[in-house]
């Protein structure tokens, strides 16, 4: 097995354990209740909060999970297609291997809430769905930022 091949499997299991982990939080146990379960009882310790305040934290750490899930899926898909699909004298970034990384993590973030409109501890959701989404494209575009904009190598020397 040659380097490449190599290569494009390696990125290839990281996107699938990333998707893997996404898939086991869109069940029961990843619900509002069982979250509020652990982290209250750390939050109350840590920071003294009191149920009401909780109740807004809990919010947006379960939000902010959202985000950095389909944000990371977002950027493991680009590394694996990136590995999967090359193109001739591209090297760091290319909008093909962008969008299908944004496009397959907006369908995860539907069927992901989807599914959830089934379990009866969970919501799906319109916004979560628009979050997934916002997140990937963010990836994308720092993808882009880091990759494409930086100047290559041979360029620093010379200037």
């Amino acid at each position: 097995m040659n380097s490449n091949r190599r290569q494009a499997i390696k990125a290839w299991i990281a996107a699938l354990l990333w998707l893997g982990l996404i898939v086991g939080e869109s069940t029961n146990y990843g619900s509002a209740e069982n979250t509020s379960r652990v982290l209250y009882p750390v939050l109350h310790f840590l920071m003294g909060l009191d149920p009401f305040r909780f109740l807004v934290w809990h919010f947006y750490i379960r939000k902010t999970g959202h985000f950095v899930g389909y944000f990371g899926l977002s950027v493991l898909l680009f590394r694996a297609w990136r590995a999967t699909i090359p193109f001739a004298g591209v090297i760091r970034w290319s909008i093909e291997w962008a969008r299908i990384a944004f496009f397959m993590t907006a369908l995860v973030a539907c069927l992901d809430e989807w599914h959830q409109t089934y379990l009866p501890s969970r919501t799906g959701t319109l916004r979560d769905v628009l979050l997934d989404s916002t997140a990937a494209l963010v990836a994308q575009l720092v993808i882009f930022l880091l990759l494409r904009l930086r100047s290559p190598i041979s360029q620093k020397g010379s200037t």
